[in-house]
């Protein structure tokens, strides 16, 4: 069985003295993971976090690991070596993908979002633009955050706080008696960092501490 498509190198754990295990972002077929082989000892064209290029996944039976043929592109990560915030963002991104994707499940819009902001990491207001892509993250695994108009009553104006239960605003007259249980607005990653935890509770895992984190830069 071969897959082939272009993809983000969001992970590399070793295996043995030569090998490792890839975890690869594609935009055909989502999360996807394999062997890449001499992937430690390469001196050309060397596997490195961050990278985006072309891969092919080999398999006899679609169950099995399979191994990476791996053709990298470019190096989305170089450019933000000297930035604490970005490369913490470009960490916390990649960790959560890793945990929460399914794997072989085609996300081609969130793949298209995620090549767009680690390309634009690089020009600062790294977490604003980090922010953003956790609002499209939740949006895509059934969390959308609806800030258009308020949960109770319709309004769209004195849009003030939001509902941890459903992610949609609420007004400020609607939230009064409520206050306590709500998250003021606008939106800030301690918000996001909730649905994640939800999330992440229902699959079973911790939050990535990459994640946590980030929180805490």
């Amino acid at each position: 069985m071969k897959l082939e498509s272009n993809g983000i190198l969001i992970g590399l754990q070793p295996i043995g003295e030569r090998d490792s295990v890839a975890h690869v972002f594609t935009r055909d077929f989502g999360m996807m993971h394999g062997v890449m082989r001499a992937a430690q000892i390469a001196r050309k064209n060397k596997p490195l976090l961050a990278q985006i290029g072309a891969v092919s996944w080999n398999a006899r039976l679609e169950s099995q690991l399979g191994a990476f043929h791996w053709d990298a592109v470019e190096n989305l990560s170089a450019p933000l070596m000297m930035d604490m915030h970005a490369l913490g963002c470009m960490n916390a991104a990649f960790a959560l993908l890793n945990a929460l994707l399914a794997e072989r499940e085609s996300y081609v819009a969130l793949y298209d979002a995620t090549v767009a902001f680690l390309h634009d990491l690089a020009n600062g207001n790294a977490m604003e633009k980090y922010l953003n892509w956790e609002i499209g993250l939740l949006r895509e695994l059934g969390y959308a955050l609806d800030l258009s108009r308020c949960a109770n009553c319709g309004r769209g104006d004195n849009l003030d706080f939001l509902s941890p239960r459903t992610g949609r605003a609420v007004c400020r007259d609607c939230a009064a008696p409520y206050i306590n249980k709500l998250y003021r607005l606008p939106i800030n990653l301690d918000t996001t960092l909730h649905f994640i935890e939800m999330v992440c509770a229902q699959s079973g895992i911790d939050v990535p501490v990459a994640r946590a984190y980030l929180s805490r830069m």
